[in-house]
């Protein structure tokens, strides 16, 4: 059969950045993700990722950084009978600003706004993440190290 006209627009399978591969095992211990989405996957996408997280990642998490792009982060229950309810605690930072996440939730990150640590606390129920980059590639600016 022949491939359909707009099949390269439908992404099924998880394609990974390089850099991403080498840290899998290491994720996979904790979460799951789903897909990938970037303009080395599907020309002119933007960034987008999505995992399920089930287990806490205690201390360890997403450093600090910005992004030269706007950023939105979600975080969503799996509860059907209460979507709001982010089934467990996630902690988040804004700047110098801790969140503690209990609903299920969007985080707009202006381009040059540092964002993170991300640290989940507790996982009641799996949690999706989201993350949709303004930008057709994904990457973090870490602050320089102080010394």
């Amino acid at each position: 059969m022949a491939e359909l006209k707009y099949q390269k627009y439908i992404l099924t399978d998880l394609i990974l950045p390089e850099e991403t591969q080498k840290r899998l095992p290491e994720y996979s211990k904790r979460a799951t993700r789903v897909l990938w989405l970037e303009d080395f996957i599907i020309k002119g996408a933007p960034g987008i990722i999505c995992s399920w997280y089930w287990k806490a990642s205690g201390m360890e998490g997403t450093p600090a950084h910005t992004h030269d792009f706007d950023e939105v982060v979600g975080f969503i229950g799996s509860d059907p009978q209460n979507p709001r309810d982010l089934c467990g605690e996630v902690e988040f930072w804004l700047e110098d600003e801790k969140y503690i996440l209990t609903n299920s939730c969007f985080i707009f990150a202006p381009k040059g706004l540092r964002h993170c640590p991300l640290r989940v606390l507790r996982v009641d129920r799996p949690i999706l993440f989201l993350a949709l980059s303004m930008s057709n590639k994904y990457y973090k600016i870490f602050d320089a190290p102080q010394g």
